[in-house]
């Protein structure tokens, strides 16, 4: 196991060199999208329209937050299980998504999209979403503002820790190979 520290602008530079079990601790601009914000999301890619942050080497965190505290303070930011994601995403892998970030085993057609586009799918820990938002130093509503905690939201990182779920080849922490 390897630790990197990494910018979301440095991920296709890392994503041969990253393996399953790897920890990351990672910073930059990332995006929330959860199931009723991917669905929005495939119809604008259906219909021809634009998205509301730009796809290409981008990172998508499945989660919804806890409102932000009177003090400014992010409420709690943990991750979603990821599967709920799952019929969207090769879909999004094509239009040139980096990375994933969320919880569980993905299915066999996101294994296939991720090393097709040589993608990275991070997991955070589960349960612990009051730490998480410690490493998120800004939050702001982008898109879909009526879902309210499944609205798009641009965040930006600061050495937010992750471990490599599945890398570029397809290796996996949760399959044997």
């Amino acid at each position: 196991m390897t630790v990197y520290h990494i910018n979301t602008k440095e991920l296709a530079a890392f994503a041969d060199k990253l393996k399953a079990g790897d920890r990351v601790f990672l910073s930059g601009t990332v995006y929330t999208a959860r199931d009723a914000a991917h669905n929005r999301i495939k119809k604008l890619i259906e219909n021809g329209q634009s998205l509301p942050f730009d796809i290409n080497g981008a990172v998508i965190y499945y989660a919804g937050p806890t409102p932000t505290r009177d003090d400014g303070q992010i409420g709690s930011f943990g991750p979603t299980t990821s599967s709920r994601m799952d019929s969207f995403t090769p879909m999004l892998l094509d239009k040139g998504l980096a990375a994933m970030i969320g919880k569980g085993d993905r299915s066999d057609e996101v294994y296939d999209a991720i090393k097709r586009n040589k993608a990275v799918y991070f997991c955070a820990v589960g349960g612990a979403g009051a730490l998480a938002s410690k490493c998120i130093s800004s939050l702001e509503e982008i898109a879909f503002f009526e879902l309210g905690c499944e609205s798009v939201k641009k965040l930006t990182f600061d050495e937010f820790p992750l471990v490599v779920g599945i890398d570029a080849c397809g290796g996996s922490v949760f399959r044997k190979s």
